[in-house]
């Protein structure tokens, strides 16, 4: 089932999400002080291309940076990531059959706002310590 949705979401709005991440990604590699930024916008563009199947966790051993990190992340891309998200879900919402993308959409929103501090596991895995 997860294929199949993965699938539908891939040609529905994974790959225009993807999309976004990557140029988001591109833009904050721009300078150094970016590029740890872009690094979770590629990684959360994975995750946004096929997202069934995988979850996020907080990591514990997330500090202050990380929450200084999301601040700026807020204020650089995530407002319009997460606004992204939101209009997509709603989209998603209109028909029966998308109704389960849309809260897939939903469920990106926090981590599109505050990447820096979470992993990202697979479903079946996601209490496991990985530090």
């Amino acid at each position: 089932m997860k294929t199949i949705l993965n699938v539908i979401w891939l040609v529905v709005s994974g790959f225009w999400l993807f999309l976004a991440y990557l140029l988001a990604g591109l833009l904050l590699c721009i300078t150094i002080i970016g590029i740890p930024f872009g690094i979770a916008s590629f990684r959360i563009g994975v995750y946004a291309l096929w997202p069934f199947g995988y979850t996020t966790i907080e990591r514990r051993d997330a500090g202050a940076g990380s929450c200084v990190g999301n601040v700026l992340w807020l204020v650089l891309a995530g407002w319009w990531l997460a606004l992204g998200h939101i209009v997509t879900g709603i989209a998603l919402c209109v028909t029966i059959i998308g109704i389960p993308l849309g809260i897939a959409n939903f469920k990106l929103i926090p981590v599109s706002l505050f990447p820096l501090g979470r992993e990202i596991v697979p479903t079946d895995q996601p209490f496991t310590q990985t530090w």
